[in-house]
């Protein structure tokens, strides 16, 4: 299990077993702090009591020993701080006090409990369950699913639960995995597990940490004054950033040009003597090209900046890795980019810094401006009238609308408008338009074979007394936030032993985001209002404002063209229904209507086609 995880853990490898218990712990190691045999895991408490296996980073670990006993510490890991810590507080009472990253295993001898602990967001993942039959059934855990599949008699089925939702939502959201029988610990959770682990147990699951909470708290305690507010938001992330650019090891920062990155990078830069390592990514297709941004960002901040140009051939070879660098189905087709960037950064640094949860936290993406606007004109047609509209959008090809459209702030605007024509569609008001946005495959029980009408996840109470924006906002953290994006960065970085950090998800930094009313976050139509004030401060506005792209790549494009072969083999309707998974008719309709030009059916092909490819490699 443990050799299915080098890639995260090159540096070194550990075990500890309890045959009589039938306990056994691995780990994986890439080095960061404390590169010396000090660090070396699964770690011993030293009474012997607990015994741990840490992935992630505690950023505050060296402020958390100078609260602990005056001890003679063995080294400067914060695995060997985070064990004195549960040892002195309890474990329970140590994790609020935890500012990092982290998904980790404890065992406790003395109570016999074993424990499995996520962080706050879900930067780390953490899959378990139980596999196998009779007495070679185990209740086993991992990082990755792959560790997991390499147990001994591991067959557990597919989900076809799980298949459902991915389709909708392009990744399998948590608490599901793809497998029957194994999931994913929801971020803020603790998991317990007591004694006898080979019985028919269930473990008893809690949060430890309520983003919930969070938000109630930040709205009964909100910012009014927008100096006042601007200045803490300032003092707390350039806080979030000093203390994760500590490393024993080369560090730097990825950089698009965009808002969110270009403040981690200037306030990494505003802190070092030094230049700041930069990365990019660069495409020979200028219609999907950000390197220029990146590069006067980086001439104005006088980083050390790196970039890579790679041709469309040379991205499309990162599409044969994505099954076994996943691991379950993923259809987020900025996966590719991720990994090239990556790859391109880990050549000079083993530790990048990241602008991700900007968007969410402080309403960057586009759908928070533009769909309440939208939904109050929308919301006095009537239905038919409503259906006819957006029949109508979705008639013109995309590259029509982008030649009447595509000069304005929104980057390829055909593709927006056939997606929001698909929203309208079924949209009964704003929350139903935000879910069919964030859905692709809507009428998933007509397309997965053996499974019953979909439902959607009960609506949190706690969400009721927020604006419709704010709703929005919550749930993106809550779901697309761990399951798409930071999912798609830890693979994509762990994939080239990569450590990969995330300023704006430092906690404190998301409860002062949640104290800024509305008006700091959207402003005059445009998101992230209180971020690109910060930003103006060291970078001029005419190098930041242009149209929002996200991480784009011609996919549809290809599949017209280069993968056409490869797409088709995979969408054979003999195969298909061989598999049994999933129903052709529906699959090689939109394969046809996307191949005329006419369509673009993009995101739905791109998740059939992952599930098919990571159906091939693991089948």
């Amino acid at each position: 299990m443990a050799d299915q995880l080098s890639h995260r853990g090159p540096d070194d490898v550990g075990y500890w077993v309890d045959e009589s218990t039938g306990v056994a712990l691995a780990h994986r190691r890439l080095s960061i702090i404390d590169l010396s045999p000090a660090g070396h895991q699964p770690m011993l408490s030293d009474g012997a009591r607990y015994v741990i296996a840490f992935n992630g980073e505690i950023y505050n670990h060296l402020d958390l020993r100078a609260e602990l006993p005056n001890i003679a510490w063995r080294g400067h890991s914060d695995t060997e701080t985070l064990l004195v810590a549960i040892e002195t507080w309890g474990l329970e009472q140590a994790l609020p006090r935890l500012v990092g990253m982290f998904a980790f295993v404890l065992w406790d001898r003395q109570e016999r409990r074993l424990s499995l602990v996520r962080d706050r967001f879900g930067e780390k993942p953490l899959y378990f369950g139980w596999t196998g039959h009779g007495n070679q059934r185990a209740f086993v855990f991992g990082s990755e699913l792959k560790a997991l599949r390499a147990y001994p008699g591991f067959d557990n089925p597919v989900s076809r639960k799980a298949l459902s939702q991915y389709l909708r939502f392009m990744y399998v959201p948590a608490p599901w995995s793809i497998f029957e029988g194994i999931n994913k610990l929801e971020p803020g959770c603790l998991l317990s597990l007591r004694c006898q682990l080979t019985a028919n147990l269930e473990p008893d699951i809690r949060r430890w940490w309520s983003f919930s909470d969070l938000v109630e708290s930040g709205r009964r305690d909100p910012l009014m004054d927008e100096a006042d507010a601007l200045q803490q938001l300032d003092s707390a992330l350039s806080e979030a950033v000093r203390l994760q650019s500590l490393a024993d090891v080369p560090l730097g920062a990825f950089l698009s040009g965009g808002v969110d990155s270009s403040l981690i990078v200037a306030l990494m830069q505003r802190q070092s003597d030094r230049p700041v390592e930069t990365f990019t990514v660069g495409f020979e297709d200028a219609g999907f090209d950000e390197s220029p941004h990146a590069r006067a960002v980086a001439e104005h901040l006088g980083t050390a900046h790196h970039e890579l140009f790679v041709s469309a051939a040379q991205a499309r070879e990162v599409i044969p890795l994505l099954p076994h660098l996943y691991d379950e189905p993923f259809a987020d087709s900025s996966q590719i980019p991720m990994y090239l960037v990556c790859q391109a950064a880990r050549r000079a640094v083993t530790v990048a810094l990241s602008g991700d949860a900007g968007d969410e936290l402080f309403g960057g993406y586009n759908r928070y401006s533009w769909g309440p606007r939208l939904w109050r004109h929308l919301r006095w047609l009537p239905a038919p009238l409503r259906q006819g509209l957006a029949g109508f959008l979705q008639s013109i090809p995309p590259t029509d609308w982008d030649r009447l459209f595509g000069h304005g702030r929104v980057q390829r605007p055909g593709e927006k408008l056939h997606k929001l024509g698909r929203a309208m569609d079924g949209a009964r008001g704003i929350d139903d338009l935000h879910w069919h946005l964030v859905s692709e495959w809507s009428e998933v029980d007509e397309l997965v074979v053996g499974i019953g009408p979909d439902s959607r996840p009960a609506s949190e109470f706690w969400l009721r007394g927020l604006d419709p924006v704010e709703r929005m906002m919550a749930r993106d953290t809550l779901r697309y936030l761990p399951d798409d994006i930071l999912c798609k960065v830890d693979r994509a970085a762990m994939g080239v032993s990569l450590e990969t950090r995330v300023p704006f998800l430092d906690h404190r930094v998301a409860e002062l985001a949640w104290r800024l009313p509305l008006s700091m976050k959207l402003r005059d139509g445009q998101g992230k209002w209180a971020l690109r004030q910060l930003l103006y401060r060291h970078v001029p506005l005419e190098l930041i404002e242009r149209p929002k792209a996200g991480f784009a790549i011609p996919v549809g494009q290809w599949l017209r063209g280069p993968l056409r072969d490869w797409a088709e083999d995979l969408l054979d309707e003999q195969r298909l229904r061989c598999q049994g998974y999933l129903h052709p008719e529906p699959i090689r309709h939109i394969w046809a209507q996307h191949l005329s030009g006419r369509y673009d059916w993009t995101p739905r092909l791109w998740a059939v086609l992952m599930f098919q490819a990571w159906h091939e490699e693991y089948a």
